[in-house]
This record gives C-alpha cells, structure tokens and sequence, in this order.
C-alpha cells in the first residue's frame, strides 16, 4: 500500500504562510525539547512548500555551521562562516535571498538539481544559533514575500526554543 499525502491548497501565498506559521506555533509552543522542535519544523516546511528540494538547519557550533535536521537529499556537513550562501547568512546576520545559486560567487552545491535559495539566520538575543536553509530546483523560486514569512517563521523558533549553549 502506498502512502500518500495529499498537499493542502492555498489561495495566496499569505494564506500559505499563515497556516505554515500558526501550525509550527502549536507544533512547537508546548514542546521543551529543542530537538525535536527544528525536526518537526523541517518536516514542515517540506510538507507546506511547494517546489523545493531541501529544507532545514545548519547550527552554529565552534565557529562554523554544522548540518542539523533536515528533509532533503544528504548535505554538506560543515560550511564556514562567509561561505556559500548559508555561511553568508551567519556572517552577515541577514537574510540571503538567491534568485539563480549559480550566480552566487562561492555558492556551495551539496545538490546539483538547486536552482534557487533563501537563508534565514537565526539569532536569540543577539548571538547567532544558526540558519534555516530551504532550496528550490526552480530559478526564481522565492522572493520578498517568501522571506518576509521565513523570518516570521524563524522568530517563532526563536520566540519558543530554548537553543543549548553549544549553539551560541
């Protein structure tokens, strides 16, 4: 027997984002543990986004990004800050919305079939945790509105994550 899930649909992209952000919201605002708070985030994103190919965590451990949750093909384990488009999120602490990765000078492809890119770094009271990395095979995938939510998204994890020590 084949599982299927049938993907929800959604006027707008607003619509979309507000579902995404009230669901991760009562997913996570009662769970203490962190870890499986950014598993079930990432499952998330890959169960609402459409037209994705990869979305999840780097954690900001000794210096640089260490691969954390995620949905996706496997990925790069380590990314140094300044690298690639996730190591420029950290560096830069802003968001890093990619148009055409290809174009990006030093893009990291852990996956070939990327096209596109957004990062949102995740910061709590002003020091770097890590970033939310979501990739797309379609150029173009994602703009202004999608960042705007994504860091509606990640102020949520923040809002409601106690994030250990080592990611700090």
């Amino acid at each position: 027997m084949e599982n299927k899930i049938e993907k929800l649909q959604f006027d707008n992209k607003e619509e979309l984002y507000n579902y995404l952000n009230m669901s991760v919201e009562g997913l996570i605002s009662d769970e203490s543990d962190w870890l499986a708070n950014i598993c079930n985030a990432s499952a998330l994103l890959w169960m609402i986004l459409d037209d994705i190919n990869w979305a999840g965590f780097y954690l900001y451990k000794k210096d640089e990004l260490v691969l954390g949750p995620f949905q996706g093909k496997i990925a790069c384990t380590h990314i140094q800050l300044g690298a690639g488009v996730c190591g420029t999120a950290a560096k830069t602490k802003q968001t890093q919305l990619v148009k055409n990765v290809h174009e990006f000078p030093g893009h990291i492809a852990c996956d070939s079939n990327s096209n596109s890119e957004i990062v949102v770094p995740i910061i709590k009271e002003n020091k770097l945790i890590g970033v939310l990395d979501i990739d797309s095979p379609i150029l173009n995938r994602f703009d202004e509105e999608d960042k705007y939510y994504l860091e509606e998204f990640v102020q949520i994890l923040v809002k409601h994550i106690n994030f250990p020590e080592i990611f700090n």
